[in-house]
């Protein structure tokens, strides 16, 4: 493996403040960009230039470089920045790496999305979360195909741009890349997200709505998972999705919108103007963006919908999706009804974004049959569409504990793990109080006091609820470096097997040696 050193330097980053780490990585887009005798270009050095002299983004510390892969084989080490403190009492310290050819987001391809998630699986151990710096015309199309190639994730990535340059005078990219920076160094959030103007959108919800407002997007369907004020940062944690599999984290690229076509419908469209693209050579899928509900025409005879039957019978999946910010499809009107009955399927409140990625994504998968598609596209895999749920009445359990507020569940939830008191956990959690997002005053979550007190089936249990396994206490201690540390090796065998992993200063603490129960 190739390795460039890092230059020797003084380094006075003394503070009584933990820190988090976080790679910035560019890919191009108008916030880097720069006013040349040709228009505006992108612009090399934009940690140095664009965010050093910045106080908000340096706290005039000298911290040494950080390590980055640059590619699977390549490991340099490259300039680092710290923030002042944040509101929540923490640093964030990060370095930024710069695609070697920065990509235009309006040429974006599923090539460049494979790249943006090898960069991030080559550094998912180095890192605590990941900034995405991108063009905004295609920024809801990169940040909903990563939401389906990303798999099992666990940290925070958070894809972000501007409308205006950070060099200019007036710009909303100095609040964008901050409030990204911050919450993807601050909340254990692992979704790909895609924040602007003040606020965290789910990243397959979002759709781009100005091309020069600084309220660039919006996500008509889906409640915003965070919104930033003068007060700080709200989380709507009812909404956070975490990965509730016993599975590491894992990348899957080979995903190719090239097989996929998106059609809109408009009055007078004719049957071969829809037939001539569902004959593309090679085509596997189609998104066809309806009126309303999801109504089109049949044709005159039923010509429109021959049309889309002989097709689907060709094994190609069409998916129907609203053109309508707001709102779902379904087979409310006839006009819908009639495409149901020919096959079509019901992308309820589904973005076009969102439904182009996820078929083209669903079309890579090795193994899927035509139902199989058929039956995930109308299925709430990553939270890209909403979950219908019945209503179901049922009376509180007389055994649940009188609970004020989260602090005291999560005393509670404590004492019940220190115990070995399985189902008082479970009454805990299924109480609805946000106990998976909570901790004590130490900084320590409910995995912590599990991978302490080795309770192997309540750490089970909790994993099985979606709990992170890379959260950090406030000193700076993983779940699984506290295990090791005790030397719970069951513990430290099952937190590895999620895919939990050592943070850089946890294996420097133990290759110096210090004590550690063997196995």
């Amino acid at each position: 493996m190739a390795e460039r050193k890092p230059p020797s330097r003084a380094n006075s980053m003394v503070t009584q403040y933990p820190e988090s780490r976080v790679l910035i990585i560019m890919t191009g887009g108008t916030i880097c960009m720069r006013i040349s005798p040709e228009g505006l270009v992108p612009a090399r050095g934009f940690l140095e230039q664009g965010m050093a002299p910045r106080p908000s983004f340096n706290d005039g510390s000298v911290p040494d470089p950080l390590p980055v892969f640059t590619d699977p084989q390549t490991r340099a080490f490259l300039p680092s920045l710290r923030t002042p403190p944040s509101t929540y009492g923490r640093h964030i310290r990060y370095t930024l790496y710069e695609f070697p050819v920065l990509l235009d987001s309006s040429s974006i391809s599923s090539a460049g999305w494979s790249q943006i998630a090898l960069a991030i699986q080559a550094n998912y151990t180095l890192f605590d979360g990941f900034v995405i710096l991108h063009g905004t015309d295609s920024l809801a199309y990169t940040s909903s195909a990563l939401s389906f190639t990303l798999r099992d994730l666990g940290k925070p990535v958070i894809f972000t741009g501007s409308q205006a340059s950070i060099f200019a005078l007036q710009s909303d990219a100095v609040d964008n890349l901050l409030g990204s920076l911050i919450i993807a160094g601050t909340f254990m959030i692992p979704e790909v997200c895609l924040f602007f103007h003040h606020t965290l959108y789910r990243g397959n919800r979002c759709t781009k709505i100005s091309a020069s407002s600084f309220s660039a997007f919006a996500s008509p369907n889906c409640e915003p998972l965070a919104t930033i004020s003068a007060t700080g940062t709200h989380v709507n944690w009812s909404l956070i999705r975490r990965a509730t599999s016993i599975a590491k984290f894992s990348i899957q690229t080979t995903l190719n919108t090239g097989h996929v076509a998106c059609l809109r419908i408009f009055p007078g469209i004719r049957p071969e103007m829809l037939g001539s693209v569902l004959h593309v050579p090679n085509l596997k899928g189609l998104i066809l963006e309806t009126f309303g509900a999801g109504n089109a025409p049949s044709g005159e005879d039923g010509s429109m919908t021959a049309v889309i039957s002989a097709a689907i019978s060709r094994g190609i999946v069409i998916v129907n999706v609203s053109q309508c910010q707001s709102g779902f499809v379904s087979p409310l009107y006839a006009p819908a009804g009639a495409l149901g009955r020919a096959g079509v399927i019901f992308g309820h409140d589904l973005t076009t974004e969102a439904a182009l990625t996820k078929l083209s994504y669903l079309l890579a998968l090795p193994g899927l049959t035509y139902q199989d598609i058929v039956e995930q596209m109308q299925t709430s895999i990553r939270g890209e569409m909403t979950e219908l749920h019945s209503t179901i009445f049922k009376h509180p359990s007389p055994d649940l504990p009188f609970i004020t507020d989260q602090q005291t569940a999560f005393t509670a939830l404590g004492h019940a793990i220190s115990d070995g008191d399985l189902d008082t956990v479970r009454t805990l959690l299924d109480a609805d109080f946000d106990l998976l997002d909570a901790a004590d005053y130490g900084g320590n979550s409910a995995v912590h006091v599990a991978a302490v007190c080795a309770r192997i089936d309540i750490l089970r249990v909790l994993l099985a609820k979606g709990a992170s396994v890379h959260v950090r206490n406030r000193a700076g201690n993983s779940a699984l470096f506290l295990a090791r540390k005790l030397g719970n090796w069951e513990v430290v065998e099952l937190l590895e097997e999620v895919g939990a992993h050592l943070h850089v200063e946890e294996v420097e603490w133990l290759e110096a040696g210090s004590p550690v129960h063997e196995r």
